[in-house]
């Protein structure tokens, strides 16, 4: 029997739709051997998650983080996933709380600012379309459809809150160096998120992962829902060039990306069980030189 994996899953910790516990009651209903949950900034599901999980036998939670960080070279952030965090490292979650704070503060403001320029749109409005998780720009984009604003989420990224739209307001972020020596300082494997979504040609892709290797880079995200055959394939061939592990997840959000299913993404997504078991080799030798 083929065993089922996804390594890249959000929970209502973030902006996902299912809540921790939810996720892995869908996972295990699904059939999947090992599921990572990895919310946007915030390891805040994962304790909900692994207590789930014990219900279940032959089902393994990775706990996971996937860290937004600035970049000069596109217009969008810049994602480096975590894999097998320590959740009690109280080093960890210490800056870890400073990056949500700083979250929270560029939340106000982009009530007020909204406000300032007509937006029928209050804090209120925003927490309703989170169940206690990290506010990101996903809910202010709901709470905009649910108010009749736009029309759907999407337009409230192109129209309003996407990068360098009128009501895009930049929050403290880490650099990818800082969120890969946080990762591996906490024990964890760091590995760059959906690159193909940057819309970077393939040299300074290839200058990106040359820099990232050199602050200790594990891995790349190279099966992932929305890529081509020959994205793929280019990836693959930039994994090899560099030394990374290959990995992938349907970056599953439940109705907040509907037709993205778990471990299946569009349909077609097959994760080989083989990616887990490398990506724990390369935890176990990180935990050794920390």
């Amino acid at each position: 029997m083929t065993k089922i994996i996804d390594l890249h899953t959000h929970t209502t910790a973030s902006d996902g739709t299912y809540s921790p516990e939810a996720l892995i009651d869908y996972a295990y209903e699904k059939g999947l051997s090992s599921i990572a949950i990895t919310d946007h900034d915030t390891i805040a599901g994962i304790q909900a998650a692994l207590n789930q999980a014990k219900k279940y036998e032959d089902l393994e939670v990775i706990p996971g983080i996937e860290y937004s960080t600035n970049s000069d070279l596109c217009k969008s952030d810049i994602h480096i996933l975590g894999y097998y965090m320590n959740i009690h490292d109280q080093n960890f979650t210490s800056k870890l709380n400073h990056l949500i704070k700083s979250r929270e503060l560029r939340n106000v403001k982009l009530v007020e600012l909204m406000q300032s320029k007509g937006l029928p749109i209050t804090m209120a409005d925003i927490v309703a379309t989170s169940e206690d998780g990290v506010i990101t720009r996903a809910h202010f984009a709901k709470a905009m459809e649910n108010l009749g604003i736009v029309k759907n989420m999407n337009k409230a990224f192109e129209k309003y809150i996407g990068d360098g739209k009128p009501f895009y307001i930049e929050r403290e972020k880490v650099s990818q160096q800082m969120a890969i020596e946080m990762i591996i300082n906490n024990g964890g494997v760091p590995v760059i998120a959906h690159p193909v979504l940057y819309k970077l040609n393939l040299k300074k892709l290839d200058n990106l992962l040359g820099e990232l290797v050199t602050y200790g880079l594990k891995g790349i995200e190279g099966i992932y829902s929305t890529y081509r055959t020959h994205e793929t394939q280019y990836i693959a061939d930039m994994a090899k060039d560099h030394g990374l592990l290959i990995t992938g997840g349907s970056d599953f959000h439940g109705s907040h990306k509907p037709r993205i299913d778990l471990a299946t993404g569009y349909g077609p997504l097959q994760i080989p069980y083989e990616i887990r078991n490398e990506l724990y080799a390369i935890h176990q030798d990180i935990l050794k030189t920390i």
